[in-house]
């Protein structure tokens, strides 16, 4: 360290690491934090972002430098709070930004295949809790000379929309290294996004034991009480907002799915595939809903499709999604509530889900019990350890798959001269068969799709129904 606390460096940029306490993780956080010990329930993800070159070293080197100085949660790493308060952010005294930031080299022929089962293989590794929770690492060796960079952060590092503000502190709007476009510019695209945000955590509900039920409802009394104290109006209104919170925060109903149900394992699965935005936009507004709407038709049609090729029918699977409730601007952070909903899975005619689809979305953002899914997490996360894990489980467990979207840049971006060719991020499954995450760059939908190797068994067979679906309802347009 430097005079004054400041991280030494080769780049000739100071790093700038404020003495000052940072701010507390959210309950959500802290819940999510607590659970990390569990390897099944890890919610790190991954974004896998492919470029026609290897970027300059010494210029990503030294944008990196940059954004760690100027994005205070990338050298900010986790420590403990007294009084049964959540952990808070603090700066580490210890920054190594070559810890942080690696190169390696596919072995030839440097397959895509070989670079996904990389980011794989990168993503079971926890991070180290002691260190900022991110790490960068350039893949070079892809054949026609290409390269790749896998980000990988911690959730409560951030979410999908935080992410994406902390890409803008080292993107390059042209090969020559321009300042990447402002943040209002790299959230500004094609469409509207409804709701679902990069990955799907744990869902977090109230155990489901009734004396912990009982306890977990103290901490929406107040909220509720204010309802009940208006003679008519008010009942009603707690008497819906009850049963909202049995939906969301109280299900206690299996994941439906006899192929994947109770098969989780340690072991992941990385593919890729990639969706027209202009024909799904515009079969969306074809069908009055929206392109979240189309990308979740494509995955209930493709997770009943998958079925079906291996001998089962399933009309129904359970997906969860998380739902944004981000007000500010600022880069990392988590500001988004889980939310579960069945999703039709039979074969249907692809306008007729869609028109399903999008009416049970819709239902399921106007529960009022996501109001409540902080306060819920405040409670659980008290827990003893061994209690909590097992009623993460339960709750987990009653989730098919998830699925999750995120709006990205609408133009071109370069990474150290490097042309950034396609983004698919991959969340984290936690205990559910896949996670299926898209991420909008230029005019395509860049799907990541994680898949837990112990459920799905066939994976191979998993993309296909899923380039079949979107083809399906993409020929709509």
């Amino acid at each position: 360290m430097t005079p004054g606390g400041r991280a030494a460096n080769t780049t000739g940029v100071a790093i700038s690491l404020p003495a000052r306490p940072g701010r507390h993780l959210t309950d959500a956080e802290a819940l999510m934090w607590s659970l990390d010990d569990d390897p099944t329930m890890r919610s790190s993800f991954v974004g896998i972002t492919f470029l026609d070159r290897p970027p300059d070293a010494e210029r990503l080197r030294r944008r990196m430098s940059e954004a760690v100085a100027t994005t205070e949660s990338l050298r900010q790493r986790v420590v403990p709070s007294p009084f049964g308060l959540p952990p808070r952010w603090a700066p580490d005294p210890g920054f190594d930004l070559d810890y942080h930031l690696r190169r390696v080299a596919l072995p030839a022929p440097g397959t895509r295949r070989q670079l996904l089962d990389l980011g794989a293989l990168l993503s079971t590794d926890p991070l180290d809790r002691a260190r900022p929770l991110w790490q960068f690492t350039v893949v070079e060796g892809l054949q026609g000379g290409g390269a790749a960079l896998l980000a990988k952060m911690h959730h409560v590092l951030s979410d999908g929309v935080g992410a994406i503000r902390i890409s803008v502190s080292f993107l390059d709007l042209t090969p020559d290294g321009r300042p990447g476009p402002s943040t209002r510019s790299a959230r500004r695209g094609r469409g509207r996004r409804k709701g679902a945000q990069l990955p799907s955590s744990p869902p977090t509900g109230p155990p489901s034991g009734r004396g912990l039920l009982d306890s977990a409802s103290h901490a929406v009394t107040d909220a509720l009480s204010s309802l009940v104290r208006a003679p008519v109006e008010g009942l009603s209104l707690g008497v819906s907002t009850a049963r909202s919170l049995g939906r969301q925060l109280g299900v206690i109903d299996p994941a439906r799915s006899p192929l994947w149900s109770g098969r989780s394992s340690l072991s992941h699965r990385f593919d890729t595939a990639s969706v027209d935005l202009d024909r799904t936009r515009a079969v969306a507004r074809a069908l009055g809903g929206t392109v979240n709407d189309a990308f979740v038709t494509i995955m209930a049609g493709a997770a009943g499709a998958y079925h079906r090729s291996l001998g089962v029918d399933v009309d129904e699977l359970r997906m969860s999604m998380p739902i944004s409730v981000r007000t500010d601007k600022r880069a990392a952070g988590n500001a988004w509530v889980p939310a579960r909903v069945l999703v039709p899975t039979g074969d249907l005619d692809p306008a007729a889900r869609f028109a399903e689809v999008s009416a049970r979305l819709a239902a399921v953002k106007r529960e009022r019990s996501l109001d409540f899914a902080e306060a819920f997490a405040g409670v659980v996360r008290h827990l003893p350890s061994p209690i909590l894990l097992r009623l993460a489980h339960q709750q987990v467990h009653t989730v098919d798959f998830a699925c999750s979207n995120v709006r990205g840049a609408p133009f071109d971006l370069w990474i150290a001269g490097a042309h950034v060719e396609g983004n698919h991020p991959m969340g984290p499954t936690v205990g559910v068969a896949f996670n299926a995450t898209v991420l909008s760059y230029r005019d395509s939908l860049d799907l990541g799709l994680n898949s837990d190797a112990g459920a799905v068994t066939e994976p191979d067979r998993l993309r296909s129904c899923v380039e079949d679906a979107a083809a399906e309802l993409t020929a709509l347009a």
